[in-house]
C-alpha cells in the first residue's frame, strides 16, 4: 500500500514543483539535457568565380594578346558587350561559418593588346608586401611597364623603315 501511494504521489509532486525562474521541473530537466544547441550541421565553403593570384598577375606584360591573358588568368567571369576592351575577374568565397571574401581584378585592352590592369590583386612586390597593412586591400589601378628588351625591339622596328627610305 505504501508503494502504491508513493507511485501516485511522485507524478503529482513533479507536476506541482517549480524552479526559481518560475518554470516547471519538466522544463528545467529538458534544459539540462538540451545539447542540440551545440550541434550544428557541417557547411561547405562555396567558391565562385576566378581565383586570380599574385603569381598570375606577375606574369602579365603590356602588349600581350587576349589569348595570352586568357591562358594566364583563365576565362573571364564577366565580358561586357558595351565595354569590349575590359575583362572582369571576380572571385567570391563564402566559408561555412558565413564569412565572405570577395576579390575583383580588371584587365583593360586597347586594340586587342593588354594595356593595364586594376583591382585588389597586385603583382608581387617585396617592398610593398612588407609595408602592406593587414585587412581588406584597397582597389587600385596598376600600370605595368614593358620590358627593356621589348622597348629596344620596337625602336629597331621603328628605325628600319626610316633606313630603307634613304
Amino acid at each position: 500500500m505504501k508503494k502504491l501511494a508513493f507511485i501516485a504521489a511522485v507524478p503529482l509532486l513533479a507536476a506541482c514543483s517549480s524552479t526559481p525562474d518560475g518554470s516547471g521541473l519538466a522544463q528545467s530537466v529538458s534544459k539540462a539535457f538540451d545539447f542540440t544547441d551545440h550541434l550544428h550541421p557541417y557547411r561547405i565553403d562555396v567558391r565562385q568565380g576566378n581565383m586570380v593570384t599574385q603569381d598570375m598577375v606577375a606574369q602579365l606584360r603590356p602588349g600581350q594578346t587576349r589569348d595570352q591573358v586568357r591562358f594566364i588568368l583563365g576565362t573571364p567571369l564577366l565580358t561586357d558587350i558595351f565595354h569590349a576592351d575590359r575583362w572582369d575577374y571576380v572571385y567570391r568565397l563564402q566559408t561555412g561559418k558565413g564569412e565572405i571574401q570577395q576579390r575583383r581584378f580588371i584587365v583593360y585592352f586597347d586594340e586587342g593588346k593588354l594595356v593595364r590592369v586594376g583591382g585588389d590583386v597586385v603583382g608581387e612586390d617585396p617592398s610593398a608586401a612588407a609595408a602592406a597593412p593587414v585587412g581588406k586591400p584597397a582597389p587600385r589601378v596598376i600600370e605595368i611597364q614593358p620590358d627593356q628588351a621589348e622597348i629596344k625591339t620596337e625602336e629597331k622596328k621603328a628605325d628600319a623603315p626610316a633606313a630603307e627610305a634613304k
